[in-house]
């Protein structure tokens, strides 16, 4: 797919003092993007679904100043950001609820800083391996063009010994990744979903078809590979359809023998998420009738709407099984 390009750019005058933030500044230059130096975003829509297109089209550039990383569990350690939100659409998203309103793409350009606050961590916990997400707030790939901080986060994660870096993405743009000496200390994760959960839901993202190309490229560059299915939906025919799925995933990997991990994630959603969701997307075609589903305590405080768990445990059995028939080499680290 193409890549992201936004229609407006606010830039924070600390971020022209670093060398990716000049980077980052020429490059948009170049395409005539409008630049606005600022401390803050302006968006004034007439309504809210207007601020949250409008939103999804602008970027900060600016730095990050977090020094306390929080933990990222079931999927790694720690979590850091190198942005916050992304230009995808996908209605379910759980960042709804967490950016507000106007969701508009922060783009950190203090990458230097950012390795070394994931460095103390690994030192604290050292002689251990410590394990971090780039991606729990962002999609990194989406928003790489801009900074290269994704390639540098890389090298640095080559280089060492007790730190290994986790990326998950639903995008394709990943030909600067190839050739880094990475040493297999990143693991990429494409997430994936049948056509019509990604074409009906996952707007603005690569295809279907894009990401196992580019699923295909990261692993023969070496690189440890997984897969994320999320949400797993519940539709009219979905069995068959994520039967479809894993046979074609399969087809696209047969000459890959190293070890696969699948994240298996149920669809699920807070009414705080159902309110926005169907504020920007009103024809949305996504089930959250609450009457069919169960609370869950969320980790964050809030709970959560699930599948009941009689139907909960069909679709972790079904999945499970299509998965180990397909690939005598998969692992499934976890379901939720």
């Amino acid at each position: 797919m193409k890549l992201f390009i936004p229609d407006i750019v606010y830039i924070h005058p600390k971020v022209l003092t670093y060398d990716v933030g000049k980077k980052a500044k020429a490059y948009l230059e170049k395409l005539n993007i409008p630049i606005i130096e600022s401390r803050k975003v302006e968006i004034e829509g007439t309504c809210p679904s207007e601020n949250y297109v409008k939103a999804k089209k602008t970027i900060y550039l600016t730095v990050n100043n977090q020094k306390k990383l929080r933990p990222c569990k079931p999927s790694a350690d720690y979590q850091f950001a190198l942005s916050s939100s992304c230009p995808g659409h996908c209605e379910y998203c759980y960042l709804q609820t967490t950016q507000g309103e106007k969701p508009f793409m922060k783009v950190f350009v203090n990458i230097e800083e950012i390795l070394e606050v994931i460095q103390d961590h690994i030192n604290k916990n050292s002689p251990n391996i410590t394990t971090f997400e780039s991606g729990s707030i962002t999609d990194p790939i989406a928003l790489e063009h801009l900074t290269g901080n994704l390639k540098r986060c890389i090298e640095f994660f080559g280089e060492s010994q007790k730190g290994r870096l986790r990326i998950i993405t639903k995008y394709n743009n990943v030909n600067s990744f190839l050739a880094i000496n990475h040493h297999q200390h990143t693991k990429f994760r494409f997430s994936i979903n049948t056509k019509y959960v990604i074409n009906t839901f996952e707007h603005n993202t690569a295809s279907f078809e894009e990401r196992l190309i580019a699923a295909k490229k990261i692993a023969h560059a070496g690189y440890p590979i997984g897969f994320i299915i999320a949400p797993i939906i519940i539709y009219d025919g979905w069995k068959k359809e994520y039967k479809e799925l894993l046979s074609h995933l399969k087809t696209q990997l047969k000459d890959y023998h190293e070890e696969i991990t699948f994240e298996l994630i149920q669809h699920r959603f807070t009414a705080t998420a159902k309110e926005l969701i169907l504020t920007r997307f009103p024809k949305t075609k996504l089930d959250m009738d609450e009457e069919k589903r169960q609370l869950k305590w969320g980790p964050y405080g809030k709970f959560k709407y699930i599948y009941p768990k009689e139907k909960s445990m069909d679709m972790k059995n079904y999945i499970t099984e299509l998965i180990d028939k397909n690939f005598q080499n998969a692992t499934i680290e976890y379901f939720t």
